[in-house]
């Protein structure tokens, strides 16, 4: 880069996307033509040739990090954020589903309205039911527990100013939920409509096993009100079943007991109390044990990630 200031800096989480970044390049040169930016590539230990192909296009204003292994789009994205240099800092999937068109779209909301955070709304969501389900659950759940009304949390594309940006302690699986954090840490949240593309080449990360992690996550979030680190997924989704069983059983017998009939000495009442008392105890350890971790990560300065090689292609390389 010259010594001209950076506007933009767009970090991008990859993992296995090969075909994509040829495409995802020339797209965003030509959205931000007229923009001095930078591009943050951050492969998250990718098992194809994404990386080959990033080094082999030499493509100017892109820096590579290189993870030393898979740890996630959370930890990806804070690399990235980490090393951005711009005003302010763009995050976007590298599948194409994005439209880098819609960028100088938010970042003139952002400046004009004085947001410190602007999130995209997916118009026409190109995804499968199974995708859509968990962000379906995630967005009522947060507009009920929180004052922060925005349609789409999971939506990838969103803008930050720089401080709010690097602000955001990122472990685990937060990155679905990096407005919601930037909210509760007294950011202004806007959203805009932005479009939203079919993925044509690669495939979905994302599965039905991911609405048990949304679920934990967002309780951990409104929890803590702050910021989580790595959740202990096994015993959330253990106590958010145990619980869920329990209750169901203590609500039949519920039902019994007012049409008259005995549970006093049912074992089955035992067994609906032992369940909600085990799935609140599952559920509560895993709090006590992500605060801890919480106090890991921020006492000891230690990030989420390691970095195996950083490469800054620097104005070189032929232009898509």
């Amino acid at each position: 880069m010259n010594s001209e200031k950076i506007t933009l800096s767009l970090v991008i989480p990859l993992y296995n996307e090969e075909e994509n970044v040829k495409p995802l390049l020339h797209n965003i040169n030509k959205a931000l033509e007229n923009y001095h930016f930078e591009i943050i590539l951050v492969d998250d230990f990718s098992t194809d040739k994404t990386v080959n192909t990033i080094k082999t296009l030499n493509y100017p204003k892109v820096t590579l990090i290189e993870l030393r292994k898979n740890y996630g789009q959370s930890s990806a994205l804070a690399a990235g954020i980490d090393n951005a240099k711009g005003e302010y800092i763009v995050t976007m999937d590298g599948d194409l589903q994005n439209d880098a068109n819609d960028i100088p779209t938010m970042l003139q909301k952002l400046q004009s309205e004085n947001w410190d955070v602007v999130v995209g709304i997916r118009n026409n969501r190109k995804d499968s039911f199974l995708k859509k389900l968990p962000s379906k659950i995630a967005n009522f759940l947060i507009r009920k527990a929180t004052k922060l009304n925005i349609k789409d949390h999971g939506c990838a594309l969103k803008i930050f100013k720089n401080n709010i940006a690097k602000e955001l302690n990122l472990y685990g699986e937060m990155h679905r939920f990096i407005g919601l954090l930037a909210y509760l840490n007294g950011a202004r949240v806007g959203e805009i409509n932005v479009n939203h593309n079919r993925r044509i080449h690669g495939k979905s990360k994302y599965g039905l096993g991911r609405t048990f992690k949304v679920i934990n996550d967002i309780l951990l979030i409104l929890f803590q009100r702050n910021y989580l680190q790595k959740p202990l997924y096994l015993l959330g989704n253990l106590g958010i079943l145990f619980f869920a069983i329990g209750a169901v059983i203590n609500i039949y017998l519920l039902i019994e007991k007012i049409l008259g009939n005995d549970i006093g000495d049912r074992p089955l009442l035992i067994l609906g109390v032992l369940l909600l008392l085990v799935g609140v105890q599952l559920f509560t350890t895993g709090i006590a044990i992500d605060l801890q971790m919480r106090t890991y990560y921020e006492t000891q300065n230690t990030r989420p990630y390691k970095i195996r090689e950083i490469t800054d292609f620097n104005q070189k390389g032929e232009t898509l």
